[in-house]
């Protein structure tokens, strides 16, 4: 298992979703329509943002705990069982704490 890849892999995504919520606060920010119709488009527009928003800060957690498991030495390792996590497995979730049996 290559764990520095892995943690390139994970600082890299993280960067591009610190990036993604910097743009959704930026369009939350911007100031609303004179327009009751544009606004309520616009609140739409803004709940979507917002749950994307949390979806990002949720994955940066997950991010953050599988970089503090490398600084550990634990990374790779299942959280619950402890048997090694399938590289397979550690390819699609990089950021996984467990392995395929106890997810």
């Amino acid at each position: 298992m290559d764990i520095d890849t892995y943690e390139k892999t994970l600082i890299a995504r993280r960067a591009e979703l610190v990036g993604d919520m910097v743009e959704i606060e930026d369009q939350l920010d911007d100031p609303p329509s004179k327009d009751w119709d544009d606004r309520s488009t616009e609140r739409q527009g803004d709940e979507v943002l917002e749950a994307l928003g949390n979806s990002d800060l949720a994955e940066i957690k997950r991010i953050d705990a599988a970089l503090a498991r490398i600084k550990a030495g634990t990374y790779g390792y299942c959280q619950k069982c402890g048997e090694q996590i399938s590289e397979a497995r550690l390819a699609l979730l990089p950021d996984t704490p467990f392995c395929k049996t106890c997810a």
